[in-house]
């Protein structure tokens, strides 16, 4: 491995890794390669399940061990630390697949022909995240942050999809004035909060921010307040009890609904939707300036395969790989789980992210900004006392503060 460092779990763990480990890679009854595929995307089990057994029939020899639980992230940095490494590994393109190239855990892929067929707005992000240019995994699956909607009750309120904050605004207000609920609120699960941060600081925070910032030259607290007050305008916009309702009671509320609007990622649509198969949504970008032709749709590497270093099957490991990148099958990804394909040439066709295209087509995307926050300042948690305090000064400097921490420790 290349070097000893320090990942970020629950506290600062210190680790060494060891060269040659395997996971569990181990052979199988009757002679057969096992190899394990490790992910985080929970909702994705049952398609990763017939996508697996398609390959297993293919391949006789070889049978895909597939793990995803809770926390998956977290998990994850605590086998590496144990030198425990799945053969092959699905993250986002976050401060995770930072931290985890640094160490010499993934496979480099940097001559990979595969990459040729991956658009290169992904692979630079990678490259933006990590802060270098080499590759250590192949983008698979892409998702955005919109906001979903409830087209019925737009209908009902002659409601048009808005394109600047303050349309935005006046939606919400003609929707409170009805009667109904604008936003459909789960600040109990803080991450939630996230989806909506994402969309505002991508769009109020200049492109150079994390660049300035760690270099010094700003403080946190000079580019996160225009989002930080229009947060608060949202909740205001909310329902009761926003603090004591999770993901999944939103999911089902929303499909039932109970709003007009829904302030989440693409990938709680097959969630609504299971609730309410009969629901008519559509998504469209968020509009969070006043600024129409600047706005650019939130969308990242939701879903990116590596294979361990140290995997003691690499060739299968790659090869299970290779097939979740044939077309087929990467539109049978996409086409479950309502994300859109990294791959060139594959699209979304589900009408219910069509008003999404358009950002894809012109290329005005911008990548969530979480994905490169150090896991210390916990922008999720210090968002979740914002909502409940509304305290937008008191926000910012708790971010500062977070933020200045994390940089006395590298």
């Amino acid at each position: 491995m290349k070097k000893t460092i320090s990942l970020l779990t629950a506290g600062a763990l210190s680790i060494s890794l060891l060269a040659g480990c395997g996971g569990k890679n181990a052979n199988g009854q009757d002679g057969k390669v096992e190899i394990e595929f490790f992910h985080y995307k929970r909702e994705g089990m049952e398609t990763f399940d017939k996508l697996i057994e398609k390959f297993e029939k293919e391949n006789p020899n070889i049978d895909v061990e597939q793990t995803s639980p809770p926390e998956a992230t977290t998990v994850l940095r605590t086998r590496v630390s144990k030198s425990d490494i799945p053969d092959v590994m699905g993250i986002g393109g976050d401060i995770t697949y930072k931290d985890l190239s640094e160490t010499g855990v993934f496979t480099d892929v940097s001559k990979d022909k595969n990459l040729e067929n991956i658009q290169q707005a992904y692979i630079q992000m990678l490259k933006d995240v990590s802060n270098e240019e080499k590759v250590y995994g192949i983008p698979y699956a892409a998702n955005a942050v919109g906001v979903i909607y409830n087209k019925s009750i737009f209908k009902e309120l002659n409601l048009e999809i808005p394109e600047t904050w303050d349309d935005f605004m006046a939606v919400a207000k003609k929707v409170h004035d009805s009667g109904q609920i604008p936003f459909y609120h789960t600040y109990k699960d803080s991450w939630t909060i996230l989806s909506a941060f994402n969309a505002l600081a991508a769009n109020t925070q200049g492109e150079d921010f994390y660049t300035q910032l760690n270099k010094g030259k700003i403080l946190a607290g000079e580019r996160y307040k225009e989002a930080a007050e229009k947060i608060v305008d949202l909740a205001n916009y909310g329902h009761n009890n926003q603090q004591g309702v999770g993901y999944n009671d939103g999911n089902t509320a929303f499909a039932n609904g109970e709003a007009a609007m829904y302030l989440q990622g693409i990938w709680a649509i097959p969630e609504i939707k299971k609730a309410n198969p009969n629901i008519d949504l559509g998504v469209f970008p968020f509009p969070a300036t006043n600024n129409p032709d600047e706005t650019k749709l939130v969308s990242g590497v939701d879903l990116m395969l590596a294979t361990s270093a140290s995997s003691k099957h690499p060739e299968e490991a790659q090869k299970f790989i290779e097939f979740l990148l044939k077309e087929e099958n990467a539109k049978q990804y996409i086409g479950e789980q309502n994300a859109f394909s990294a791959l060139e040439g594959i699209t979304q066709d589900d009408p219910t992210v069509a008003e999404l295209k358009e950002s894809f087509e012109k290329g005005a995307l911008a990548d969530f900004p979480d994905h490169y926050i150090p896991n210390g300042v916990a922008p999720d948690k210090t968002l979740q006392t914002l909502v409940m305090e509304k305290d937008v000064d008191a926000f910012l400097d708790k971010v500062q503060k977070d933020w200045e921490k994390v940089q006395n420790r590298q």
